[in-house]
């Protein structure tokens, strides 16, 4: 199972709408595919038609209670399947305070799924927090959508430190997949410029060490479209609400585009065991990043 978290602690960037568009055009490839919202917000749930009051086990369930991925998977159209969020999940960070290991709860939950799907995608919340943790601790790839405004890059050192410190304490196979390039304005003068400092980047980044080797700034560009706004009040992913749609073109490419990536690469090799219990000074660290 190839598994992504789609990470940004900024909103509004297109982090849910990628993840949304993402999965189900892998699922119309007739890939298994899985997405999970573990965003409190449920923007991916609310997104693809699930009303989180309707779910009966949740995200937060997984995390703070005893409830499976077996016993939650909702199935949407082409048979993707979405594991549900709900706003308790703000509360989950709290209320996990105090318990060891609690960084490794999705990943040991997610084992018992490994074999079912091709593809798990990870729709996580805007913050470096522990539910984003979690996620990362859990995957083998992080995908990172950005705006290309100047400010953006201002996120990104802080966002590869929290990776890197992830890769070396929490989880061995974690690695920077890459870039996807959203609210695209190809006309303009600063997306070409910040697409172009953002290649510069992860030049140079792929030469510090393994985490980095397969980054990339996916050619694949996210236009602004007013059809991507509009799909998520239909319930449904753009290919379902306008598969003609500019929107559609571009999430097909990024689709094809990740299918090319993955094609050429060999799953990771899971360490013979992991520790659960996280190491002193984890989200520390973080936090003082």
């Amino acid at each position: 199972m190839r598994s992504i978290a789609i990470i940004n602690q900024k909103g509004g960037v297109g982090k849910t709408t990628t993840a949304v568009n993402l999965s189900d055009g892998l699922a119309r490839q007739g890939k298994r595919v899985a997405l999970v919202d573990l965003d409190p917000q449920a923007h991916a749930t609310l997104h693809l038609g699930i009303d989180p009051r309707s779910a009966r086990n949740t995200t937060y369930h997984l995390l703070t209670g005893d409830a499976e991925f077996s016993g939650m998977w909702r199935s949407v159209d082409n048979g993707l399947k979405v594991a549900a969020a709900h706003l308790d999940l703000a509360a989950a960070e709290v209320e996990l305070a105090g318990v060891v290991g609690r960084e490794a709860i999705l990943r040991d939950k997610l084992a018992k799924v490994s074999d079912d799907f091709d593809y798990l995608i990870i729709d996580c919340p805007p913050s470096l927090g522990l539910l984003t943790l979690n996620a990362l601790a859990a995957v083998e790839d992080v995908f990172l959508p950005l705006q290309p405004h100047f400010l953006a890059l201002h996120g990104l050192s802080k966002l590869m430190q929290t990776v890197g410190l992830v890769a070396s304490r929490l989880n061995s196979r974690l690695r920077m997949a890459g870039v996807v390039l959203c609210l695209y304005e190809s006309g303009t003068r600063l997306a070409n410029e910040v697409a172009g400092d953002v290649e510069e980047y992860f030049d140079h980044l792929r030469t510090e060490g393994p985490v980095w080797e397969h980054a990339r700034l996916f050619s694949s560009r996210i236009r602004r479209n007013i059809r991507l706004a509009e799909a998520p009040s239909f319930g449904k992913s753009i290919f379902g609400y306008d598969g003609s749609s500019a929107g559609a073109q571009d999430y097909q490419a990024l689709t094809s585009e990740v299918l090319s990536y993955y094609a050429g690469r060999k799953l990771v090799e899971s360490p013979a065991s992991l520790p659960r219990q996280t190491q002193p000074g984890l989200i520390e660290h973080r936090d003082a990043a």
